[in-house]
């Protein structure tokens, strides 16, 4: 039985759209703001891998600046401040409330898990409107090692006291998935962007476009 379902937040539940706008003020290539993400993750893979550890904040502040300073721009105190500020007004995408209330009704834990720290999950879910859909959420502080790190998934298991063949992970990251999986959990992938899955990942258990589709499927392995 499914008993608990463990979600990623930025950009498979939050939309980066207010994000993007204010990486897109700054810059005119249009993947500035996936590179950014992509060094920001390989940053905190690296400092895991090594056994060192720096909260989300720190990291992210460091790989803009490098940004910044890669494409010949100055990074001002404000202008890092309006960027990174962006993460706690990210709206919802709008089958986001239907499947958390879903998986609400039929008694299943939603969980968030974030590399964001607590205080800005609180803040994210607050703002998005969502946080009373939410039976608890944890930051990979605990742990001090990020996603796709297996110790954060497996520590949440712990303690919510729920056994990880009896959670389900989600989110819109293949290596965030890769991660749970390794973990012991089962998988859900909601596409959010058009991107191949990696081959070389495990692959989802349940792969869908719509996260009430997703839900529902969830849902099902719950009742066999």
């Amino acid at each position: 039985m499914i008993k608990a379902v463990f979600f990623d937040m930025n950009e498979t539940l939050l939309n980066l759209s207010v994000l993007k706008e204010n990486f897109d003020k700054h810059f005119e290539d249009s993947y500035a703001l996936k590179y950014w993400f992509v060094k920001l993750l390989h940053t905190s893979t690296v400092t895991g891998v090594m056994d060192e550890y720096k909260n989300f904040g720190e990291l992210a502040g460091v790989v803009l600046e490098s940004l910044f300073y890669e494409n010949g721009k100055t990074l001002t105190s404000e202008t890092k401040t309006e960027i990174l500020g962006s993460f706690k007004n990210m709206p919802p995408y709008s089958d986001v409330a239907g499947a958390l209330k879903l998986l609400n009704q039929n008694k299943i834990r939603t969980i968030a898990v974030s590399n964001s720290s607590l205080e800005m999950i609180k803040e994210q879910l607050t703002n998005a409107g969502i946080i009373d859909l939410f039976y608890s959420y944890y930051s990979v502080d605990a742990v001090q090692k990020y996603k796709p790190f297996k110790e954060i998934y497996q520590y949440v298991a712990r303690e919510e006291n729920i056994p990880t063949e009896n959670v389900v992970m989600v989110a819109t990251h293949d290596w965030d998935l890769f991660g749970a999986k390794k973990a012991g959990l089962k998988t859900a992938y909601i596409e959010r962007k058009k991107e191949i899955f990696n081959p070389y990942y495990f692959p989802a258990d349940i792969h869908k476009t719509d996260l009430v589709e997703l839900v529902r499927e969830i849902i099902n392995i719950r009742i066999k």
